[in-house]
């Protein structure tokens, strides 16, 4: 059972299709949102969840204050998974009174990265603060790498990038513009924090 953790939602359960996703753990989202909250609030932000699952991810941050989740995920099921759990995020918040704008787009993560630059970028000040990157383990190594390079343009200043991998894969290259900033390794799964230089 995947649920939210914290904030305005917390303890609220989510959907999740019996194999089309691989939800993050519990454990490893309370340990990344710890860090997240630890390194600045997570009010007012913008995020953006890319290969989304049941949005989780994406609607944690909403649940602990991020204004704005943008969740990508190219399959159906999963799509339509992250948009009802969307809306039940969306009831909790307004049942006290606060706003989270969100949006499940049904484009592949590539596609998305390639052709959605002018809607979401840092330029048109619609960037992400936050980047949630946990594609299923079987997507290549090369292919989040160049995830990452399309990504550059819709990331505003200071922005992090989460990337979850197996821990028995090989880690991505991670393009000039980002610094590895920490590895945290959960039993089979990988973290990579990185900043935007």
């Amino acid at each position: 059972m995947t649920r939210i953790i914290g904030g305005i939602a917390g303890s609220l359960k989510l959907g999740s299709p019996a194999k089309a996703t691989r939800p993050t753990s519990d454990r490893i989202r309370e340990s990344i949102f710890n860090r997240l909250e630890s390194q600045g609030s997570l009010d007012g932000i913008r995020v953006l969840d890319l290969y989304a699952g049941t949005g989780g991810l994406a609607l944690e941050a909403l649940s602990r204050g991020a204004y704005a989740a943008i969740m990508v995920d190219s399959n159906k099921q999963a799509a339509a998974i992250c948009e009802n759990n969307a809306w039940s995020v969306s009831r909790a918040l307004e049942k006290e009174e606060r706003e989270g704008e969100w949006e499940v787009s049904r484009l592949s993560v590539k596609q998305f990265l390639s052709t959605q630059g002018e809607l979401y970028s840092a330029a048109a000040g619609t960037g992400f603060d936050v980047v949630f990157i946990d594609p299923p383990y079987e997507v290549t190594s090369e292919e989040v790498a160049e995830n990452l390079v399309d990504l550059i343009p819709f990331l505003n200043k200071a922005a992090t990038v989460v990337v979850e991998r197996s821990s028995r894969t090989e880690a991505p290259a991670f393009p000039d513009e980002l610094e590895l900033d920490l590895r945290k390794d959960y039993g089979d799964t990988s973290v990579f924090w990185l900043d935007l230089k």
